[in-house]
């Protein structure tokens, strides 16, 4: 199971995470600013509940690897280090989010829209990759059930994506306009959101 001190590193990693300005979040803001707050609301709860695929796949995945052969998992931590410390260092030399584009498009249904959120996210590579080196760091294999821990890690992460991604979808006019306003404002999320990842590969790579 988890401790306590686990799941506050995690939640308060991946909140950062999710609130920085990235294609999804950026999206989820159009979409409210442009169609309506229902709209950004289920989009956003589409984009966040695929992260769900990614967490089967890493559960998948890293147990069959730790089972297989602790030295694979050894590796697949300094691989995820160091892929974590190059999306650090690319968020540290960012110029900062863009505008939110709230160009106007043909209405959807919300059923349409939530699958689009959902698969958008489910077949982005990037975000497969992300979650296979992001989970396993705050995996600990000595307190038994690996797969049990990167499940409850994977279902967090969608949970706080779905909370924060409804009340982007919700306040998306007022949001978008205020981050339109003050575009240093996500040049600054991009400082702090790599240098949590630029942390977390150097502690992975450390194993710590």
């Amino acid at each position: 199971m988890l401790t306590i001190a686990q799941l506050l590193a995690f939640l308060l990693t991946a909140v950062l995470i999710t609130a920085t300005p990235g294609p999804d979040n950026l999206l989820v803001l159009g979409m409210g600013m442009s169609r309506g707050r229902w709209q950004g609301i289920v989009f956003g709860l589409g984009c966040a509940l695929g992260c769900l695929s990614h967490t089967l796949l890493a559960v998948v995945g890293v147990s069959a690897l730790i089972a297989a052969s602790p030295v694979a998992f050894t590796v697949l931590r300094w691989l995820g280090g160091a892929y974590l410390i190059w999306l650090g260092i690319q968020a540290l030399r960012s110029p900062g989010a863009g505008r939110v584009d709230a160009t106007g498009a043909p209405a959807q249904s919300l059923r349409s829209l939530f699958f689009k959120g959902m698969l958008a996210n489910a077949i982005n590579p990037k975000v497969v990759l992300f979650f296979l080196s992001f989970l396993p760091q705050f995996v600990v294999p000595a307190q038994g059930n690996v797969a049990l821990q990167l499940g409850l890690l994977g279902l967090l992460f969608t949970l706080q994506a779905a909370v924060l991604f409804g009340l982007l979808g919700y306040f998306a006019g007022a949001i978008g306009a205020w981050l339109n306003r003050r575009p240093r404002t996500g040049l600054w999320l991009d400082r702090m959101a790599g240098t949590v990842f630029v942390g977390l590969g150097v502690k992975m790579i450390a194993g710590r």
